[in-house]
């Protein structure tokens, strides 16, 4: 595991945000949702999912479908206690410095 992020992207800060929203609302996103909800091409959500994973800050795993299920099997995220903190605290300071 990685000790966290050299540098907080615009990118990042939008996933963050996005899995904070989620957070909030009890819910787990998989990755389409958090490109439409962040305005983000996939694999760069996808690659600040995989960084937020190696850091420990989410956790993501893979719906279970049932046999009949006639789509693919999507990877489910959400943030960790340390992730939630890390996540709140970088997305206040851009709040912060922006106004």
């Amino acid at each position: 595991m990685a000790d966290g992020p050299q540098r907080i992207t615009r990118h990042l800060v939008k996933v963050l945000d996005a899995l904070l929203q989620a957070d909030a609302d009890g819910v787990e996103l998989h990755g389409w949702v958090i490109v439409k909800k962040a305005h983000l091409w996939g694999p760069t959500v996808y690659g600040n999912l995989d960084r937020l994973e190696d850091w420990g800050w989410a956790t993501g795993h893979w719906e279970p479908l049932e046999p009949d299920d006639n789509r693919p099997r999507r990877r489910l995220y959400r943030l960790t206690d340390t992730g939630r903190a890390e996540a709140r605290r970088i997305v206040d300071e851009r709040a912060e410095a922006a106004s």
